[in-house]
């Protein structure tokens, strides 16, 4: 099965043309967002399927600051040391929530290495206070690999979020290249663990950088052995100059067949398209 792509330096095909949202509910959280000046990663990080979710009652929240301790290559989030940590940012989440009326959340961070405890204790007080709040809101995380912390990643799954997601962003031959101070099996490694702890695992993975058809094939086996259950697969799109250049444009059929070849192999959810994103549906892959 070969890959129908457009190769770089042409201009982005008709499929990557995004809708614009025209729904009341879209508007309404749009307004509420604005008014409050809420931080919604959907904004900060220019998500194709803004209007979609938030007309769906869905958004998906930064925690731990806006700085990572990581550089990676796909993403356009600042790189440094980042600030203390607000210890006022659990509730601040769980009351913008409710502000929003939300009916499901995305939760995510940037990496803090800078932290012993790599932002665990926040995850779970972020968590807890969201489900004080809002009872009724169904939550996923999109947590980082936290070294491979045991002891961390714990307190994540004690808090008994809907669903926790690890992305691991590309094939295991690029994720060097791809996703700097980041391991392959490390990751695995995570979804391994909220698995076997009975929790709902989540991955999504970016093609046209660079990766072959087998090695999708490959890590798509790879994350059924660990246990996960849901699939997210997408388009990178270069989000500035600086970040690396699209390799190619993957043609919606071919997304179509990598949705089809996901089920079959055993997950129970795979959103495989053009401008699919992590938190894309994400309400759908609750238990």
């Amino acid at each position: 099965m070969e890959q129908e792509i457009l190769k770089k330096g042409r201009t982005k095909p008709d499929w990557l043309k995004i809708k614009l949202p025209d729904n009341q509910e879209y508007t309404q959280v749009k307004k509420i967002v604005e008014t409050h000046n809420l931080h919604t990663i959907c904004q900060s990080g220019r998500c194709p399927n803004m209007g979609e979710c938030w007309g769906r009652g869905t958004a998906t929240f930064m925690i731990l600051g806006d700085i990572c301790t990581r550089a990676c290559r796909f993403c356009a989030v600042k790189t440094g040391r980042p600030e203390a940590v607000d210890t006022k940012e659990p509730m601040n989440v769980a009351k913008s929530i409710q502000l929003m009326n939300l009916k499901h959340c995305v939760i995510t961070s940037v990496d803090r290495d800078d932290l012993k405890d790599g932002g665990s204790n926040i995850w779970q007080q972020t968590i807890l206070a969201v489900k004080e709040l809002n009872p009724n809101t169904t939550i996923e995380v999109l947590i980082p690999d936290f070294k491979g912390n045991i002891e961390n990643i714990q307190r994540v799954i004690t808090a008994k979020p809907n669903v926790i997601s690890h992305n691991m962003e590309t094939v295991r031959r690029l994720t060097k290249q791809v996703r700097r101070n980041s391991d392959y099996d490390r990751s695995l490694s995570v979804l391994k663990y909220v698995a076997e702890a009975g929790l709902r695992p989540k991955s999504g993975i970016m093609l046209g950088i660079g990766e072959t058809e087998k090695e999708i094939l490959e890590t798509m086996d790879d994350l059924r052995n660990v246990g996960c259950e849901v699939l997210t697969i997408g388009q990178y799109l270069q989000p500035t100059k600086e970040m690396m250049e699209v390799s190619e444009f993957i043609h919606p059929d071919i997304f179509k067949k990598y949705e089809e070849i996901g089920l079959e192999i055993g997950f129970k959810y795979v959103e495989s398209g053009a401008l699919v994103r992590s938190s894309y549906h994400a309400e759908k892959h609750v238990i």
